[in-house]
């Protein structure tokens, strides 16, 4: 574990064995993170997040309570989560601030294994992006991402299918739904079904990720 002398790591938080977090990351009570993950400088992971083994993390991501994280997701620099529909920093008559507690206002984003988000997204609330989907940068996300999808603009629309390896197997084109087809991956040579947005590996999987 490699944790930068400025790095705040609050009591209650749990860092698994191999992580490293860098310069000014601040990591609240009760966050949990797994085990060689790294967690980029000015980052802030907010309380009750949870977080898998070998997650990337870069620099000035905000990841506030309610998201979850399973193992090798990657979120780019300048991220941004929310779990709000309709936050309002008062009461309605102005006399009291809100907590910033999670609350029965508190929606839950989930992040597939594998998925990667780009640098400088905003990723809204109660939603799921998908199994090693990918999410173009500067993309704002609204609506769940399905596995292998990838998703580009503001708000984020479908524009392809990616592999487990990143490279995109196919792009969607001229508004038409994707005829049934079989595809494989020029980069590394997985094979995969494709049919009216559903992706199905057809190439076994690679082992599972070693564990410690």
């Amino acid at each position: 574990m490699r944790i930068h002398p400025t790095a705040i790591i609050e009591d209650g938080a749990t860092i698994g064995a191999g992580t490293a977090v860098w310069d000014h990351a601040h990591i609240r009570y009760g966050a949990r993170l797994g085990r060689e993950c790294i967690v980029g400088g000015k980052s802030h992971i907010s309380y009750d997040v949870a977080i898998g083994n070998r997650v990337k993390i870069n620099s000035f991501v905000f990841i506030c309570p309610g998201v979850t994280l399973e193992d090798g997701v990657m979120v780019s620099a300048g991220t941004v989560f929310t779990n709000d529909r309709t936050p309002r920093a008062t009461t309605s008559d102005l006399c009291e601030l809100r907590s910033s507690e999670p609350d029965e206002h508190t929606r839950r984003t989930l992040v597939r294994q594998g998925a990667t988000i780009g640098a400088r997204c905003v990723i809204g609330c109660d939603l799921t992006i998908g199994r090693f989907a990918m999410v173009g940068m500067g993309s704002v996300v609204t609506r769940p991402v399905p596995d292998f999808h990838l998703v580009i603009g503001h708000p984020a629309q479908f524009a392809g299918y990616v592999c487990r390896c990143g490279y995109v197997l196919m792009r969607y084109q001229n508004g038409q739904t994707t005829k049934p087809r079989i595809t494989t991956c020029v980069a590394c040579g997985l094979a995969y079904s494709i049919d009216v947005g559903m992706v199905h590996e057809l190439t076994p999987p690679p082992l599972p990720m070693r564990t410690r």
